[in-house]
């Protein structure tokens, strides 16, 4: 079996706390605005964008998908390094979304270079998002700011910010995660693409994606090949075809769990039809007639499967499957499970886009003629 790696973070409490005692000065300088037409600060934002909610997984469940400095930050209250995070100097335009409930939280558009090395924001996306929290701790009273939803520890919010609003949200990135806009509609956070100029809040687009869930051996090798295909929007790897709610990847890995490593894709259907990612692509890039097995790897979490989400998708699937089993190019019987897609569940951080920030990892995918 292929061996996975772990993202490194800083953990234990005493080390972030240590932190934040000789960092809390920082987040208290004052701000001046980013430059810059998405960047300029806003009055108070009133307009609901989204009414979809969110749930926070089990403790249990964070301790595995987070990485250590996640875990403190939004679990713990801790503080990471200023100018050492991975938001203080994003300047790209998107939203930034809460990192254990996927929330919305802040926009790109309200963020702006206070000078205190961590993300700073004028105000929340939208009302109701990040709720107040009185914190007495390091000697002095501050607002803490949390999540709705998961009650993530986000950061504090001061009185020294830009004008209108005259708010500087002071937030740790290790409680971020950033949703670049052309990626918005893919991960379910379309109603926010008013407010990058794109489409209005309510409207429909007018080009509707569609979403394929393809299982073939480690989502690693799969998902190097899959988000490179013309009409390829957005790629994800996780989990699907089990019963274990929320499974992780050690869950997974047992074999026990009934999962396979899936990739989501969302692609263009004017660009990229169904019926040719399965025949030109999904078909090609790994061996659909061993069962349970791809290479090395071993388990029926590296079955080759198609979760179909329609009865069109469905008819499809079969179509093409009956087509590539008749053409010859396989000496043995295509064993691909063809079934409902049921829940889908993200896997881990560091195991998306794997290889693109690992080049020459372990890979045994490639496109046969």
């Amino acid at each position: 079996m292929k061996p996975r790696t772990l993202d490194s973070g800083i953990a234990g409490g005493a080390v972030l706390s240590l932190l934040a005692l000789g960092f809390v000065a920082g987040c208290r300088s004052s701000a001046a605005a980013e430059g810059g037409p998405d960047q300029q600060p806003h009055g108070p934002r009133t307009t609901v964008l989204s009414k979809k909610t969110y749930t926070k997984p089990a403790d249990s469940v964070l301790r595995r998908k987070l990485t250590p400095m996640q875990y403190e930050v939004t679990q713990k209250e801790g503080t990471e390094p200023p100018f050492q995070n991975e938001y203080w100097n994003n300047h790209g335009a998107g939203l930034y979304v809460d990192v254990v409930t996927g929330e919305p939280l802040f926009s790109s558009t309200d963020k702006f270079e206070s000078g205190t090395g961590w993300p700073s924001f004028t105000r929340p996306v939208e009302p109701g998002r990040v709720v107040d929290k009185v914190d007495r701790t390091m000697g002095m009273e501050r607002t803490e700011v949390r999540s709705k939803a998961g009650a993530s520890h986000l950061g504090h919010v001061f009185d020294d910010g830009p004008q209108p609003t005259g708010l500087r949200y002071c937030i740790d990135s290790a409680s971020l995660r950033f949703v670049p806009t052309d990626k918005l509609q893919a991960e379910g956070y379309g109603e926010y693409q008013v407010l990058f100029g794109g489409a209005t809040a309510g409207a429909k687009m007018t080009a509707p994606l569609e979403t394929a869930y393809l299982a073939g051996g480690c989502f690693w090798g799969m998902e190097e090949i899959l988000r490179k295909i013309p009409g390829v929007v957005q790629t994800d790897v996780g989990y699907a075809g089990g019963k274990t709610k929320s499974p992780t990847y050690d869950e997974v890995s047992t074999g026990s769990s009934g999962h396979a490593e899936t990739v989501r894709i969302v692609f263009d259907p004017k660009k990229l039809s169904y019926s040719d990612l399965l025949e030109k692509w999904f078909f090609r890039m790994h061996d659909p007639t061993t069962l349970d097995r791809q290479e090395n790897d071993v388990g029926t979490q590296y079955r080759s499967a198609i979760f179909y989400t329609s009865d069109e998708q469905r008819k499809t699937a079969e179509a093409v499957k009956a087509r590539v089993g008749r053409s010859g190019k396989w000496k043995h019987p295509i064993v691909t499970q063809i079934v409902a897609a049921g829940e889908f569940t993200r896997a881990e951080e560091h195991h998306q886009k794997y290889l693109e920030k690992n080049p020459g990892g372990y890979m045994c995918h490639y496109l046969r003629d």
